[in-house]
């Protein structure tokens, strides 16, 4: 069973679980399902590359595909293979197909609501016209070098889409198209203690921190956008 398909832990009363992988769904449902199931085993390593195929009569439990248009039809222009959507130039235009088709929140190990804003600008401007975007030709020569960068780095494709750290200059490239600054510094520092009190302490890291002055700098941010009370 993948992440997206679980519900509820009661099914699993009594049961011994394993849960592959140690990300965020892995820790919540291996909590949740705790209070249930005999044993909860969390394998947080994997097998090598090689041993990554669909055993008979088993679900494919390694690699489950995060990405599944089945409602889309391109003609090919639009793949889905080893977990990767592409070609995509900047994880949202299909060369051929831009700019009247987008995709918005197809990268991960990122800050999913940030990024979906200025993913959406982007695309809202592109569209009225007031942002130009390369030639199709360029757009596909773009994503063949990024497709030959990971393929020398030995990075598998389905990790083309994986942000991480590099997250922040994808936003801040962004910002540059859009006509905003991408991603503002208190929440660049915020984001690897965050990650590391999360792996530590996943059941509190979002009430105890010590970046206190940081968090000060998010609220005065925030207070721009909230009005006063009367």
């Amino acid at each position: 069973m993948h992440s997206h398909n679980y519900r509820l832990p009661q099914p699993f009363k009594d049961q011994v679980v394993v849960v592959i992988g140690s990300s965020a769904s892995a820790v919540d449902i291996s909590r949740d399902i705790s209070g249930f199931a005999k044993d909860v085993h969390v394998a947080s390593w994997s097998n090598p590359a090689d041993t990554f195929i669909k055993q008979n009569g088993y679900t494919n439990i390694w690699m489950h595909s995060m990405y599944h248009f089945p409602f889309l039809e391109t003609n090919g222009e639009v793949t889905v293979d080893d977990n990767c959507v592409g070609p995509l130039y900047k994880h949202v235009f299909p060369p051929a197909l831009a700019p009247s088709l987008s995709f918005v929140g197809i990268p991960y190990k990122v800050l999913p609501f940030p990024m979906f804003e200025l993913q959406s600008k982007w695309i809202a401007g592109v569209l009225s016209g007031r942002i130009k975007l390369p030639s199709k030709e360029d757009m596909m020569v773009e994503t063949k070098t990024m497709k030959a960068t990971f393929e020398g780095l030995g990075i598998p494709k389905r990790f083309t889409h994986c942000l991480g750290i590099d997250q922040f200059e994808y936003y801040d490239w962004l910002g540059s198209q859009i006509g905003c600054s991408g991603t503002e510094e208190w929440r660049k520092e915020m984001s690897l203690p965050i990650f590391m009190r999360k792996m530590k302490h996943p059941e509190s890291y979002r009430d105890e921190w010590e970046d206190h002055h940081l968090v000060a700098q998010a609220y005065q941010d925030f207070s721009l956008y909230i009005s006063p009370k009367r």
